[in-house]
């Protein structure tokens, strides 16, 4: 699978691709014991009483034939159950399970070391959880990631004077010919290309409205989506045709920035962001992207009130078009424009994460437990 296909995968989550990797019977045990691990793979809803949860949440446990599960937040919501109140499955806490960021940390640690499963049973993890776990929330599996953190760290390497040979043989290839092999499987290139391209790292954090893809240009954030939105490829097809750039996963400092930022804006503690962004556009969509990033705070326009304010009074429509190929959530606030009788109108990322912004906006609901940043940065 392309590194493009992997890093879309995940917006097309459906609870029948999940059970393919784990078993309804394998639901249920995590359920019945709590099992924390298990959180954020599937959602767990009760019939009898209308409530989804976390698999971890300690509410008396329904009986199976009450029970059906989810693979995201928003089909629950979609089926018409709402979050328990005890277990907040609609919050986080903006940290992996323990054991997923300590792989994490291993492999940002050393790229180009191989994880064997025999490797990962030392550590702990069972392989077929990691293998879940990654394809869950990553797009592909757990080896698949590792290999391709290995081709972007290597791609790094070449654009920065590396030879072709010199960086095959010391990022986990067994051979020259199988890394350019990879190599060109991934990024549809040859190595000797990768001087001519531009770079777009993208990451996946975790925020209170579930995960977000994040990309970024050496400078700037150029993409915040929502994992499950289904524009989410189209939108990494016009990145990769708008900066003629190649789509890499990774972390800098500028994820790790976003994520904080995003920790405190949840957190009730920030009301603005002042992280560089880059949004290339039609003139009217820049200009209507623009418009956004003035309405503030706790506020809201109306579809009517931005089409005059970009000197289109009639071009409502348009207006919304554009809003909704924002590409990006929440910084570049698209969610605080509604219909002119005040109804909430359309939101890529589903109505319920609108209203919940814009509740939190509003103070009207309590913002998300501060977490202590603590995620370690890459050296540049």
């Amino acid at each position: 699978m392309s590194l493009f296909r992997c890093a879309v995968a995940q917006a097309n989550d459906t609870l029948s691709g999940m059970s393919l990797q784990l078993t309804s019977r394998e639901m249920h045990h995590a359920l019945a014991s709590s099992d924390a691990a298990y959180d954020g793979i599937f959602f767990a809803a009760v019939k009898t009483t209308g409530i989804f949860c976390r698999p971890s949440c300690r509410a008396r446990k329904p009986k199976p034939e009450n029970v059906e599960f989810f693979a995201t937040q928003r089909e629950a919501l979609f089926s018409g159950y709402r979050p328990c109140k005890r277990c907040r499955p609609l919050d986080t806490d903006g940290k992996p399970p323990g054991w997923v960021a300590k792989l994490e940390r291993r492999i940002e640690a050393a790229p180009a070391v191989r994880i064997a499963a025999q490797e990962l049973r030392r550590m702990g993890v069972d392989p077929a959880r990691a293998r879940r776990y990654f394809q869950q929330h990553h797009g592909m599996s757990f080896q698949a990631y590792c290999r391709a953190r290995r081709l972007s760290d290597a791609l790094r390497r070449i654009r920065g004077g590396s030879s072709v040979s010199e960086v095959a043989h010391s990022s986990g290839f067994e051979s020259e010919s199988g890394f350019r092999a990879a190599y060109a499987r991934v990024f549809g290139s040859a190595p000797a290309d990768a001087g001519n391209c531009e770079l777009i790292t993208l990451s996946w954090i975790r925020t209170a409205i579930g995960p977000l893809v994040v990309g970024t240009t050496d400078s700037a954030v150029c993409l915040l989506e929502f994992s499950d939105r289904r524009m989410l490829e189209g939108q990494l097809r016009t990145l990769r045709r708008r900066f003629r750039a190649v789509l890499v996963p990774g972390t800098n400092q500028l994820v790790a920035a976003l994520q904080q930022q995003l920790d405190e804006y949840f957190g009730g503690a920030r009301t603005q962001f002042d992280l560089p962004l880059h949004f290339p556009g039609t003139p009217f969509q820049s200009q209507v992207w623009s418009t956004l990033l003035e309405i503030p705070y706790g506020s809201t326009r109306s579809y009517q009130e931005v089409a005059r304010e970009v000197g289109r009074p009639r071009a409502v429509r348009a207006v919304g078009t554009a809003n909704g190929m924002n590409r990006i959530a929440v910084l570049i606030p698209c969610h605080r424009v509604v219909n002119a009788n005040g109804e909430l109108g359309g939101y890529g990322g589903g109505l319920w994460r609108k209203r919940l912004l814009l509740e939190l906006e509003g103070g009207q609901r309590s913002p998300a437990p501060l977490v202590k940043y603590t995620a370690k940065v890459p050296s540049q």
